[in-house]
């Protein structure tokens, strides 16, 4: 049988071996390539050879990332192996934009709450331009005005001082006092303060003159008639003037019960007679370093009265309580503190109760302690009740100061806890917040508790 063989069977592949004539991605390839191949050399790194490390490292990764679509666009044929290859590969594709979708989603969400929580404390911290107050020189009318319990705290910063309080129904302000050269000037510090800006001119002729205004004031009127407070839908309101004495205490009560003429003439004051307290349109009352003992001294007669400490009121909720309130029960002081609300000019066995205080007051912070969980706990509950419970049994108007102001929910928290146990006045700088407060549930106290 004659042989096949051909006489070009003992040359390299590339030479008889013509890649142009065929119609697959190989007619591109180089001699070197082709020779590689039929010396069994692997493609990749015969490619990779040509180039530098990190080219080398980056084609790789590329490959490898472009081979399974390579080769259906190609239509080359894939083996077993690489069928089972692709769709793994597109899995796990699939698999990392979901993971990448995962993890950028919370990011997303903690930013747009963190702008609409900027933006909401930028909006609280300014006064729209909607709610800008009436001028101090036009007292506002409260002919469509409800009083509520709230205190309005450092009422002196707002646009239109008392003015301000009055329009959303606040029926306790404050007012921050110093002596200096016989005047009371109002400022939250000394640098705040200005020559304008006095307890006369910002509070104590303000009322007198809104005074007037409700109660016809004509050459016919008398002390003695029954007069009528500040608003129209309750005349028989009264407002609270929170005087916080700054400096000496002692050199400033003088100052103040002289300035209180004013008021005191026309009988728009509330006052103590040796015997009873009478409520009129306007109650003083003094807190700060304001003394105890000279607020007392007077026992047939007082027009200013003391911002008792609460926490000294302290009696226990649980127990039932007696028929009668304790006037005259008295208290033991556990500061030793000479300074500061409801301790200047007090021992002690100093009594609080309706001849000599109107409010009892504490620091929220201080008395009852921080929220950690957001929520006030069964045994700061219990204390709130215990201090509510001692000031109400002594006639007292129970008050807390430093309560939390933000978050906005658990300020919010605070005063309905508050309210529905039975404070008397919300204090706040956020007189449109303290409006919202419904007041309608409240704890009631009584023989039964």
């Amino acid at each position: 049988m004659a042989s096949t063989y051909s006489a070009d069977a003992g040359k390299p592949l590339h030479l008889d071996f013509n890649a142009s004539e065929l119609d697959i991605p190989l007619r591109n390839a180089s001699i070197a390539s082709l020779q590689s191949l039929e010396d069994a050399e692997d493609l990749d790194n015969i490619e990779l050879g040509q180039h530098s490390l990190w080219s080398r490292l980056s084609m790789t990764v590329r490959k490898r990332r472009d081979r399974p679509e390579s080769s259906e666009q190609h239509g080359l044929l894939m083996s077993p192996d690489e069928v089972k290859i692709a769709p793994s590969w597109k899995r796990w594709r699939s698999r990392k934009l979901w993971l990448r979708i995962f993890a950028v989603f919370p990011v997303l969400f903690l930013c747009f709450f963190g702008i609409i929580h900027l933006i909401n404390v930028i909006t609280a911290s300014v006064n729209p331009f909607w709610d800008d107050a009436l001028p101090s020189s036009s007292p506002p009318s409260t002919h469509d005005i409800h009083p509520i319990p709230c205190h309005s705290h450092n009422d002196y910063w707002r646009p239109a001082p008392l003015f301000d309080a009055l329009r959303w129904g606040c029926t306790s302000v404050e007012a921050d006092v110093w002596l200096f050269d016989h005047e009371l000037y109002v400022g939250h510090s000394t640098h705040s303060l200005a020559e304008t800006k006095t307890l006369r001119s910002l509070y104590i002729d303000p009322l007198v003159t809104m005074l007037d205004g409700r109660n016809g004031e004509n050459q016919f009127s008398t002390a003695s008639d029954v007069k009528n407070g500040v608003f129209d839908t309750a005349p028989e309101q009264t407002l609270v003037l929170l005087v916080d004495f700054k400096n000496s205490g002692p050199e400033i009560y003088p100052v103040v019960a002289d300035q209180l003429s004013a008021l005191r003439e026309k009988g728009y004051l509330s006052y103590w007679d040796g015997k009873s307290t009478t409520i009129g349109p306007v109650t003083v009352v003094a807190t700060g370093n304001a003394p105890f003992d000279l607020i007392t001294a007077n026992m047939t007669y007082r027009d200013m009265f003391f911002d008792a400490p609460l926490d000294r009121l302290y009696e226990d909720a649980a127990a039932t309580p007696s028929a009668s309130p304790s006037h005259s029960s008295s208290t033991t002081s556990s500061s030793s503190s000479s300074s500061g609300q409801g301790t200047v000019g007090t021992s002690a066995t100093s009594t609080f109760d309706a001849s000599n205080s109107f409010y009892a007051s504490v620091s929220f912070k201080t008395s009852i302690g921080l929220l950690w969980s957001a929520k006030l706990s069964a045994s700061q509950l219990q204390l709130i009740r215990g201090q509510i419970q001692g000031a109400k049994r002594r006639g007292l108007k129970a008050r807390y100061w430093d309560t939390p102001s933000w978050p906005v929910g658990v300020r919010n928290h605070v005063w309905e806890v508050l309210v529905r146990e039975g404070v008397d006045y919300v204090n706040g700088d956020d007189l449109r917040g303290m409006a919202g407060v419904d007041w309608g549930v409240r704890r009631h106290w009584g023989i039964l508790g």
